[in-house]
């Protein structure tokens, strides 16, 4: 089995594959850990009362993947060709890694507004999950940027702990659905500011976000808005682009599956995680699917006569390690 993917979702696939004794490869990119090797801290993952920071959880995940064998390649995927019911082939770079069963963990990345200091103010304020970090925010007044339904819903959300909670749009129609308009609109500390475009994250003596200034997008004025959180909520985009073609995606990217199964419409091909979640994106929600699909990447392997075209490669066709030294370390 191959993983194509390290973060909450990959990983815990890779648990499950190693302890069924499946060898799994995890391709778990040059920066693995996904959006939580970005976070600071996480006070929802289950088992963490105190909290956790978020690298550090995405390195007790990888530990307890190795722990049971999992094999690592710290490097991105290239090129993936996937088959029917056959041999599924990854690349990285030059060297080419088959298997009877690939799992697609590759996640989703949070689209940025692409403005000064939106990066260097991450985890000090600025964020893109409001139900990630909505809770750290509480009595401050914060600002949400984005016009349609997850800009809404984390407007409600975050709205239960701040004190002031300013909605800014750059045009005034929003592409929410109008209930969840409504609701946003109906909740007494929530104001709407439109049409103004964000242009800069700025940050106090601190070194923690302080305002943003914004510029009206019909007249070109700018202001300055003072807020101690900022919530970019313009949506996701899926890592899908390796596998677009191949595997059955809608209209927002996201790789489709069958019905409550990870499977895809390709057999022996599986995806798991924010790439295929529109709605929760969260760590305990993509790990949870890193266990389905798992477990059904190893009932379709179980039903399988060997295949001996299916095995791993490294650099120069080097001979797949013996799985009992793997498990021995």
């Amino acid at each position: 089995m191959i993983i194509v993917g390290g973060a909450a979702a990959g990983y815990t696939a890779a648990v499950y594959a190693a302890r069924a004794e499946l060898e799994p490869l995890l391709i778990e990119g040059f920066q693995w850990g996904g959006q939580l090797q970005n976070t600071t801290d996480v006070e929802n993952y289950p088992g963490f009362p105190e909290g956790i920071m978020g690298p550090e959880l995405m390195q007790k995940f990888r530990e307890q993947a190795e722990r049971f064998g999992t094999r690592f390649i710290t490097d991105d995927a290239t090129r993936i060709e996937l088959s029917d019911g056959g041999i599924h082939s990854v690349w990285v770079g030059d060297d080419e890694y088959r298997a009877r069963a690939v799992i697609l963990a590759m996640g989703a990345e949070p689209k940025r507004l692409g403005i000064p200091g939106e990066m260097e103010l991450g985890g000090r304020g600025v964020s893109t999950c409001g139900v990630c970090d909505g809770a750290f925010f509480k009595g401050e007044k914060v600002a949400v940027i984005g016009g349609g339904d997850s800009a809404m819903e984390d407007s409600i959300f975050v709205s239960k702990f701040a004190d002031d909670l300013t909605i800014v749009h750059r045009r005034d129609e929003f592409r929410a659905s109008k209930i969840m308009e409504e609701r946003a609109r109906d909740r007494d500390n929530i104001t709407v500011k439109t049409p103004y475009v964000p242009e800069e994250f700025v940050a106090g003596d601190d070194g923690k976000l302080a305002k943003v200034r914004l510029r009206r997008a019909d007249t070109g004025e700018t202001e300055e808005l003072a807020v101690g959180g900022a919530f970019v909520a313009i949506g996701h985009t899926p890592r899908s682009e390796l596998v677009e073609g191949q595997v059955d995606i809608d209209d927002g990217g996201y790789v489709t599956t069958e019905g409550k199964s990870t499977r895809t419409n390709l057999a022996g091909v599986f995806a798991v995680g924010d790439l295929v979640d529109h709605t929760y994106r969260q760590a305990v929600t993509a790990a949870g699917t890193g266990t389905m699909g798992a477990l059904d990447a190893e009932w379709y392997l179980r039903d399988l006569p060997p295949s001996p075209e299916a095995h791993w490669f490294g650099k120069s066709g080097d001979a797949q390690p013996d799985p009992a030294e793997v498990r021995a370390g």
